[in-house]
């Protein structure tokens, strides 16, 4: 096999273990709001335990990305391709931690009960994992079109988080003793709003390997 095909099958390999530690981090988000809708803390506290695993991904791309860049010679789009992933993994650990937050959270919590609001919080979660999702398969595919269209629906996102914090507000001033609870959800809530701003990062990372521009998508 030549020094391009090993190059090749490497980059296809770092590729598909991005997609191992976004599915993996789609599931701890998932998890995490499951957890905390059905007060699981059992739950929450194998999210907590889990995190440890995508941190070791994290770190086996990292390396094996700079094993390349150093032995590889990369040209400019390979390069390109190369930085992206290792920008891409260390997005996924940090939407990783919100997962680990709103675990956090809902530990926190014990036998509290939630406020009304939350029954806006799975269909925010639903919609920043698919947008998650959608981003990944862009940039592995390098489908530029889709990468662009992508970050216009993080529009949906802040507004079940504007319901949220609006509704919670109006709680706050009705009931002053519940600003605790309504700050937990206000978290596990902008835990997601940032998570949505973390997938147009991804995007904007599918057209800096395509086109060779770093910019902001609008």
């Amino acid at each position: 096999m030549s020094v391009r095909s090993n190059f090749e099958t490497e980059i296809q390999e770092l590729k598909d273990e991005l997609l191992t530690l976004g599915s993996v981090v789609e599931q701890q988000i998932l998890n995490a709001v499951s957890a905390l809708m059905k007060r699981d803390i059992d739950g929450s506290q194998k999210i907590k335990q889990t995190d440890s695993s995508v941190n070791k991904i994290r770190f086996s791309i990292e390396e094996r990305v700079l094993v390349s860049i150093a032995t590889q010679q990369p040209l400019a789009h390979d390069l390109r391709l190369l930085a992206s992933i290792l920008e891409i993994a260390g997005e996924l650990e940090r939407i990783g931690d919100y997962a680990k937050g709103i675990a956090t959270i809902n530990i926190r919590m014990g036998e509290e009960l939630l406020l009304k609001p939350y029954a806006k919080i799975p269909p925010m979660a639903d919609k920043a994992v698919e947008m998650l999702h959608r981003s990944l398969t862009s940039f592995v595919n390098e489908d530029v079109e889709e990468a662009k269209r992508i970050p216009g629906e993080d529009d949906v996102v802040d507004k079940y988080y504007e319901e949220i914090y609006t509704e919670l507000m109006h709680i706050i001033i009705q009931d002053p003793t519940t600003m605790e609870k309504t700050n937990w959800l206000i978290w596990t809530a902008h835990n997601l709003e940032r998570m949505a701003d973390r997938v147009t990062n991804i995007c904007e990372r599918t057209l800096f390997t395509a086109t060779g521009v770093l910019r902001e998508i609008d």
